[in-house]
């Protein structure tokens, strides 16, 4: 087995060919494949259930988990059939090419929904498995780097996938299926390069009845809090999220090349700030960081509405929307990974991680099917505000907005005793508290001017500590 350093660089990698495989499989290439072969708005929004509809696999995994003493073997040979699971389609449109649009829209829906299922059967047996491997100490820091390189690897992907879509010659399903098999091998190669990590054997209850195993992640009051935070965050999300290529694709009039380059700046956006991000979680907690990346998650939303119907103008408009959306979803991912390693116990963590996800996942599918049928049902509705045309898509951005501003409030709530106030952290990322930037705006040009100009003189004449109470001094006196 390798050594603890080298492992952890090897999961490093192993994320990078993972988010590959995941955005040559599932990118916008797949709504516009879903598109030529007939897609509305109902099919859209299934397809974008389904990742969060069959998360309830997860109860599954950690219900086994608890009468295994590894998790390995059970990961490891669910996780390649995972990833073999779009081989069928990738081969089907050559093979076959007689059969119906349709035969190969409902097989994009099945063959999705049994990858999602054991894709997410696998999640909590790995996560746990990590939990247990990785040390605490600076986890959220390790979080942020691999979380840089799997979004470098994402933007990478992205930008392949739509050079490949703009200039390789090919119509949208061949050139789709060409994109399943590359995704597939790189797929694999993730899989297969954890069987020289070692895993810890697994800390089952001391008597795990069913009832008992289900039930403890809920009588935990603060877990409770962060469950019910995800559940309705994830509702808030995912009545917007699945629909956003269908929008720029079908309302906007981009072409894939363009919608799949903007989500290539997406998280390129987001890879520069994730070393960063884990930084801040590492110092003040996951709460906190929580809380600010779903505050201003609402402004892609409000980008989405107010966008003008140009292909040109709206591409670069949403360019910088995206990359702070990247960031911020970078936050989120980063601080809900963070907080269910470090507040589940050693005895049944599978099952606190999969409800951490699960029931949100379930209920964010719910919405998204519920949107998409409602979509579906006014597929012909519009009304002419002015010179503006609002659509149902409109209304279904509108609807997601106002959920997420209640989110945000709710990310107060939950509960995590370590973590520090949220405050602590917009005083670090912006050097000065901001009421006392409301009071005197030249406050804030002079802490930057200070902290560019004066750093190392302020060092000499005082510690770092030395600062950070300056700044505490400033929260409790303005």
């Amino acid at each position: 087995m390798w050594s603890q350093p080298v492992s952890q660089r090897a999961i490093i990698v192993a994320g990078c060919l993972g988010t590959i495989y995941t955005y040559l499989t599932m990118s916008p290439a797949t709504v516009e494949f879903a598109r030529s072969l007939g897609a509305t708005g109902w099919h859209i929004g299934i397809l974008g259930a389904l990742p969060m509809a069959m998360l309830f696999t997860q109860f599954l995994a950690a219900v086994l988990a608890n009468h295994l003493t590894y998790r390995r073997r059970a990961w490891f040979w669910m996780s390649i059939a995972e990833r073999l699971s779009f081989l069928p389609l990738a081969l089907g449109p050559w093979l076959l090419p007689e059969c119906s649009d349709a035969t190969w829209l409902w097989l994009l829906i099945v063959l999705t929904a049994a990858n999602h299922a054991m894709l997410n059967f696998s999640s909590p047996l790995w996560l746990s498995w990590m939990g247990d491997y990785l040390p605490h100490a600076g986890l959220s820091r390790y979080w942020g780097i691999r979380h840089l390189w799997m979004q470098l690897s994402a933007a990478v992907a992205l930008f392949a996938g739509a050079v490949f879509l703009l200039k390789g010659g090919f119509d949208i399903r061949p050139a789709f299926s060409l994109m399943m098999g590359a995704g597939a091998v790189f797929g694999i190669a993730d899989i297969l390069t954890f069987i020289k990590v070692d895993e810890h054997p697994v800390t089952p209850m001391p008597e795990p009845k069913l009832r008992e195993v289900l039930t403890s992640p809920f009588r935990d009051g603060d877990f409770r809090s962060f469950i019910c935070f995800s559940c309705f965050w994830n509702v808030a999300a995912m009545t917007s999220s699945p629909f956003i290529s269908f929008f720029l694709l079908g309302y906007v009039g981009m072409d894939v090349y363009h919608v799949m380059l903007l989500w290539t700046y997406s998280w390129l956006g987001g890879a520069f700030y994730s070393k960063r991000i884990g930084q801040l979680v590492e110092q003040f907690g996951n709460r906190p960081v929580l809380v600010l990346s779903t505050a201003f998650k609402s402004v892609n939303m409000i980008a989405l509405i107010v966008v003008p119907r140009d292909p040109v103008i709206a591409f670069w408009i949403m360019v910088p929307i995206f990359m702070l959306d990247a960031v911020l979803n970078a936050g989120i991912t980063i601080a809900n990974n963070g907080f269910m390693i470090k507040n589940s116990p050693a005895q049944n963590r599978t099952m606190f991680i999969a409800a951490g996800t699960a029931m949100a996942g379930m209920a964010g599918g719910v919405a998204s099917v519920a949107t998409g049928a409602v979509l579906a049902m006014t597929s012909d509705w519009s009304y002419l505000w002015g010179s503006t045309v609002v659509t149902n898509l409109h209304i279904a951005f509108a609807v997601s907005l106002v959920l997420r501003l209640a989110a945000a409030v709710l990310a107060r709530r939950v509960r995590e005793p370590k973590s520090q106030h949220t405050i602590d952290v917009v005083v670090r990322l912006i050097g000065v508290a901001p009421i006392r930037v409301m009071r005197y705006p030249v406050g804030l040009y002079r802490s930057i001017r200070n902290d560019g100009g004066h750093r190392q003189a302020s060092r000499a004449r005082r510690p770092a500590t030395r600062a950070m109470a300056t700044s505490e001094r400033e929260i409790r006196y303005e």
